[in-house]
């Protein structure tokens, strides 16, 4: 009870550094396999069609069914700048009209159309993967961004699955091997951007 009181309904976390910030995919071994040995995303990976990337682990997990869904057995993390990941979220919009954010309908449609970036704010998950009543971030990188990301932005790319099937035999109280995601400090321009809020659910 005491998270659903202090946790903002719309926030983001993640794990990251000074300099960097992790961020989670999910794909199939032809993708996986070639970026982790090129510490880069390669082809087959398509720069031309809409990256999603996401900092939250356990969403990762509801998503991919714990590396079990097909074409996504293979979990990536990958950190990225985090000057990159602000710029990703600068240039963004949300997915779907919010009156908080935008003075009517058309000028969210303008923004959608010209912004490369999709932002859609999901229910967070608990370690049994069930919805909390607050939500998490989760980036689609169109192919206006998608070169910056795997040339500028991309830091390392690590294979996380063995790790991801460990913890998915376990019983959700005993998922303790999770990699803290705390409050990310986003700029106030970018918070507003996305729709990030200060408040609690």
């Amino acid at each position: 009870m005491a998270a659903e009181a202090t946790t903002p309904f719309r926030q983001v976390r993640a794990d990251f550094d000074d300099e960097t910030v992790v961020v989670y995919q999910a794909y199939p071994r032809e993708i996986a396999e070639p970026a982790v040995s090129a510490q880069r995303f390669v082809a087959p990976f398509s720069l031309t069609r809409m990256t999603w990337i996401k900092p939250s682990f356990l969403w990762m997990m509801y998503r991919c069914g714990w590396a079990t869904k097909p074409g996504q057995e293979r979990v990536l993390a990958v950190r990225i700048t985090r000057s990159g990941f602000e710029d990703a979220l600068r240039q963004s919009c949300l997915s779907h009209f919010d009156a908080a954010l935008h003075p009517d309908h058309e000028t969210w449609q303008r923004r959608l159309a010209s912004s490369p970036v999709r932002i859609q704010w999901d229910p967070e998950r608990d370690r049994a993967l069930d919805p909390l009543p607050w939500r998490s971030l989760q980036v689609g990188l169109g192919a206006g961004v998608v070169p910056d990301y795997v040339d500028r932005w991309t830091v390392s790319i690590e294979d996380v699955t063995p790790r991801v099937k460990r913890l998915r035999d376990l019983p959700a109280r005993e998922l303790t091997d999770l990699r803290v995601e705390r409050p990310y400090p986003l700029p106030p321009e970018v918070a507003a951007t996305v729709g990030a809020a200060d408040g609690p659910t």
